[in-house]
């Protein structure tokens, strides 16, 4: 006899059923995390997005707050998922290779429609307590495993590297989906040799040295504390998000009141726009200045990138993480996009003239570019870390990453 009854078969079906339906809710507020944000998901979306009305939602989320945390988990999961897969290979460079391979046969996927996108995580530490500590926990341990992809350090230098590695890994895939939909689908497989072979090699020429030319950047203060609120709003929205950035917590950081806030600006949007112009602004300085002053064209790049790190590891930074980009109106995001397309087509141009001089390792400059876009956001989760150290050699490690790929030992034995 057939050991499984009407009733056991009905139970399976039902829980298969029960498991699509979740699952296809968690897709659809991933979809509404990275356009809306986390804070700015609705269940009347979500519902809308899979078909069902809100109260079918609830059956299976009781809370919004239940059911982002659900899309940030299965994220964590995924990612712990694909770097026990790259642990089993025998190198770093093996393993590194692996896991980019993982996330681009991912997106491939999901160009296709077998897939859907993973919730981004850029606001994480948005989430209310006691979620947040068991997503930070999370996320801390996807890190340990992105770190391991290098082995075990035998020294604090070591540790250092791996960590700044690590960073700069995990931010280029979460990075990918951004730049990866201007190529066609059957390309992905080049811009995936051409993303790891500056993840193998660098940027730099075969015996380029790290000698970067300090460039000063301008400072304008036209109003008064503007650029204090600035800051303080680009801190919080680089680790809050868009939507978990309110004006009261902007403003209770710097110990003002809302109303100080409008007399700076008119509204919230007004403040994202102008902490993202603050940003490029300062980016495109770096890149105006090094050109002005001259040199071989390695000596250009590595000068912004040593002064961009600068900002990012001083008092005086950060810029705004363009994956902040989450939540903000349509309208408002793509003049961002634009500006930040700008910027990296820009570096693009400097690694492309450096190529011909010889400077530059002949590296495909548009996805080196979009690399380096990618390191400049992850130097943000790095500051504590730099702070440890001197700031030189700080940036030197860091720059390292990418300048001389992610397998070259040389900033740790100088």
């Amino acid at each position: 006899m057939n050991g499984m009854g009407e009733s056991g078969r009905g139970e399976e079906s039902g829980t298969r059923r029960f498991r699509a339906k979740r699952d296809a809710i968690l897709a659809a507020a991933a979809d509404a995390i990275n356009e809306q944000s986390a804070k700015g998901m609705t269940f009347a979306d979500v519902a809308r997005r899979v078909g069902l009305n809100t109260t079918s939602v609830t059956y299976y989320f009781k809370r919004k707050e239940d059911l982002a945390a659900a899309a940030f988990e299965h994220t964590l999961e995924r990612l712990m998922g694909m770097l026990d897969e790259a642990m089993t290979q025998h190198t770093p460079e093996a393993r590194v290779e692996r896991y980019l391979a993982l996330n681009m046969e991912r997106l491939a996927r999901i160009q296709r429609g077998e897939e859907r996108q993973m919730a981004g995580l850029s606001d994480l530490r948005a989430m209310d307590e006691p979620v947040r500590s068991a997503l930070m926990a999370g996320w801390r341990e996807v890190f340990r495993r992105t770190r391991l992809l290098w082995g075990s350090a035998e020294t604090r230098q070591q540790t250092d590297l791996h960590g700044a590695r690590a960073h700069v890994l995990l931010e280029n895939t979460f990075w990918l989906p951004v730049w990866l939909v201007r190529y066609e689908p059957d390309q992905y497989v080049r811009a995936e040799a051409r993303l790891m072979d500056v993840f193998r090699h660098g940027i730099a020429a075969p015996g380029a040295l790290w000698r970067p030319t300090p460039i000063d950047l301008p400072h304008d203060e036209t109003v008064p504390g503007r650029e204090a609120f600035l800051l303080a709003a680009t801190r919080l929205i680089n680790e809050l998000g868009y939507r978990g950035a309110s004006v009261q917590r902007i403003a209770s950081e710097l110990n003002v009141t809302k109303g100080s806030f409008y007399h700076h600006l008119d509204a919230k949007d007004d403040l994202v726009v102008a902490c993202y112009k603050r940003s490029f602004d300062t980016i495109a300085a770096a890149q105006r200045i090094a050109d002005e002053q001259g040199g071989t064209h390695w000596n250009r790049l590595s000068s912004m990138i040593a002064t961009l790190l600068d900002v990012q590891f001083s008092e005086l930074g950060p810029l705004l993480r363009t994956t902040a980009l989450s939540g903000l109106p349509p309208g408002v995001r793509q003049v961002m996009v634009e500006r930040s397309n700008r910027i990296a087509r820009r570096f693009a141009g400097t690694m492309s003239d450096g190529i011909a001089e010889g400077t530059i390792r002949p590296v495909d400059a548009l996805i080196a570019a979009q690399a380096l876009m990618a390191f400049l956001n992850a130097a943000f989760d790095m500051r504590k870390w730099a702070w440890s150290m001197p700031r030189d050699r700080a940036i030197a490690l860091y720059a390292s990453t990418l300048t001389f790929g992610l397998f070259d030992d040389r900033a740790v034995a100088e």
